[in-house]
């Protein structure tokens, strides 16, 4: 059975807190289906956990690579399901850790940079403690050589969409993660949905790995965490 976590990078509605009357920072819904044509439901809610220099220190400091969520299990933020935190900002790698909602590590998410490392694509490893490491790389080596191929057309195709209003020319984005040899878990960059191929993976962890994964969306697009307000 296939497990489908989708991140909607649209925020729900703000509302002003009772107490104070100020905005409340914007939630953003993954939803959840638990196998082929069944209707998916909220899973959670996600918010970045802005450190005490507030959105211009978050900001800064994702430059580097580095990210931290808050993933609810109820709209009113009352009961939390994870947290995200960044672990370590290496040269060449970020390595992310997930809590429940008791501060215990449930995974690690590691993001290995293209061209560092010894690796052409970028690298994501999922880590669970009772399961094997799970790694995916960033597209597919066919299509990457294919879009270097093809980089000289890369100013006119960009004239082309302006002039068209249609989308900018992308990379290749989508992971697939294996572990002993099979293909455990997918991510679908159109829909910014995580499939679970495989019994036994966290959906705390697949919440949580969505809205990571939708935070790295490239330059053409400004990436829900990277808001300025």
């Amino acid at each position: 059975m296939t497990v489908s976590l989708t991140m909607y990078d649209t925020p729900r509605p703000r509302r002003s807190a009772q107490a104070t009357g100020l905005p409340v920072p914007p939630l953003y819904p993954v939803h959840i289906a638990d196998g082929p044509g069944v209707q998916a439901h909220v899973l959670a809610h996600v918010e970045r956990d802005l450190p005490p220099g507030g959105i211009p220190a978050y900001r800064a400091d994702r430059k580097k690579g580095a990210r931290s969520f808050v993933v609810w299990a109820d709209e009113g933020r009352t009961q939390p399901l994870a947290r995200l935190v960044t672990q370590s900002t290496e040269e060449h790698r970020v390595t992310y850790q997930v809590l429940d909602a008791y501060g215990q590590t449930i995974g690690t998410i590691t993001r290995r940079k293209a061209f560092r490392g010894g690796g052409l694509r970028v690298r994501w490893t999922v880590s669970q403690a009772d399961g094997p490491d799970a790694v995916g790389y960033k597209g597919r080596l066919f299509w990457w050589a294919f879009c270097w191929l093809l980089s000289p057309l890369l100013p006119f195709a960009l004239i082309a969409a302006a002039l068209d209003s249609g989308d900018l020319p992308r990379a290749p984005r989508r992971v697939r993660w294996r572990a002993d040899g099979r293909m455990v878990m997918e991510h679908k960059p159109s829909s910014n949905a995580v499939l679970f191929h495989a019994p036994g993976l966290d959906p705390r962890v697949g919440a949580a790995l969505a809205a990571l994964l939708a935070s790295f969306r490239g330059w053409f697009r400004t990436s829900w965490d990277d808001q300025k307000e």
